[in-house]
């Protein structure tokens, strides 16, 4: 109750920084000096809106209309010097069932402007640094700078969205840029994400009562973009364990959780269209979680391709097309349901995804987003270890949802 009574109350207070700048902002007093001084910045979203999901648990558990599709943030950024800056997100978010609900630190950081000459910049991140490595990671926090309200599950899993957004620790980003050869981009990190018992329920399943601990985590990644091109493409990889500590009247035992990943992505951006394509292929190891001695390796595969078509200044349509495999030796699923006994239907091995979607630019500071898809496969939903076939027991589902985004 106490910790319900903190979260409502942070809540209330997000919304009132966001509201109160709003109104300064609107009302044009000192907007300049407030938001955009020389120094400091300060910045904010407000986003609400409805999801209606037909045959699965994405969102909750008894498939009627619902309104967790709450993001409320404000970030800053402070000019310490000509080579130090502090940067820092607080939000708050409710995605029912996709991940943690509550406050949350996204990123709080120390950015040290190593290195800069004409061709080379270098950058030095502590604390709790944002991840650069994928194509949308960075911008996943921020509603309006997504190109959809539901990322592609296939890479950006909501149910790992945390742990995914950044972590604690140290990150490098370095970047060469030429107008012959074009711009290159090194990034490397290397942090530990703080991990809640819901988000370690979200992980696990309803059934544990102990702690998931993240442990170690390497990533780097590497773009290129050539001189005079509207392309650019990247590789990135990620490296993290895990280890889960049982509680009392726990389902599982003491083990431990290996997560490998590589990916693949090119990206075109031009006048109306912008296309982009994205590759993963996953190790996941896990040991002792259901008994002493149980091991369990697959690797997965997943991708997908989207395109971005602006219609007008302020209409643009997106269509995506992604898939994923849980195991990329049993694309169908049969082999997962012949090991669990036919308790795991064969559709937990896989999902597919066709999306159409909607943006309104209703002024330069709110959008609206309109989004339906059409999905056949449960292997992206949660729980993660252990699926749960109770709740999702429809091979084919869809997704309805729309989102009112302000932002200053």
């Amino acid at each position: 109750m106490l910790s319900l009574l903190i979260i409502n109350k942070m809540k209330r207070y997000l919304l009132h920084i966001c509201l109160a700048a709003a109104a300064i902002l609107s009302s044009g007093f000192a907007a300049a000096n407030v938001f955009e001084s020389t120094d400091l910045n300060i910045h904010g979203f407000i986003s609400q809106g409805l999801m209606a999901v037909d045959g699965s648990d994405f969102v909750n558990d008894d498939n009627t209309m619902s309104s967790e599709l709450t993001e409320v943030g404000i970030n800053a950024s402070y000019q310490l010097s000509d080579s130090f800056r502090v940067a820092g997100q607080a939000a708050y978010l409710n995605g029912g069932n996709r991940f943690n609900k509550g406050v949350r630190i996204d990123y709080l950081l120390l950015d040290w402007d190593l290195f800069s000459n004409e061709n080379w910049s270098t950058n030095v991140y502590l604390g709790r640094f944002k991840n650069f490595h994928w194509l949308y990671s960075s911008t996943r926090d921020v509603p309006m700078t997504r190109p959809s309200i539901v990322l592609p599950q296939s890479v950006y899993f909501d149910a790992t969205r945390d742990m995914s957004v950044g972590g604690d620790g140290i990150a490098i980003k370095s970047t060469y840029s030429s107008e012959l050869l074009g711009d290159l981009d090194f990034n490397i990190s290397s942090g530990k994400s703080p991990t809640s018992k819901e988000q370690t329920r979200i992980i696990m399943g309803r059934f544990s009562d102990g702690d998931l601990n993240h442990d170690t985590d390497f990533q780097g990644s590497i773009y290129f973009r050539p001189g005079h091109s509207n392309w650019r493409f990247g590789i990135a990889t990620t490296n993290a364990d895990f280890s889960y500590s049982a509680g009392e009247n726990d389902a599982f035992l003491d083990g431990n959780l290996a997560l490998t990943r590589y990916y693949a992505n090119a990206e075109y951006q031009g006048e109306l269209w912008t296309v982009s394509v994205e590759l993963l292929q996953e190790k996941i190891a896990i040991s002792n979680l259901l008994f002493n001695g149980f091991n369990r390796s697959s690797k997965g595969q997943g991708g997908y391709v989207q395109s971005q078509y602006r219609l007008s200044d302020k209409l643009q349509l997106l269509t995506r097309y992604e898939h994923y495999w849980a195991n990329k030796d049993d694309k169908n699923g049969s082999k997962l349901e012949a090991s669990s006994q036919g308790v795991i239907p064969h559709y937990f091995g896989y999902q597919r995804d066709f999306t159409i979607g909607l943006s309104v630019d209703i002024s330069t500071n709110i959008k609206l987003q309109l989004e339906q898809h059409w999905i056949k496969g449960t292997a992206r939903l949660t729980p993660v270890v252990i699926p749960d076939p109770t709740v999702n027991m429809n091979e084919y589902w869809q997704i309805s949802t729309l989102q009112m985004t302000y932002w200053f």
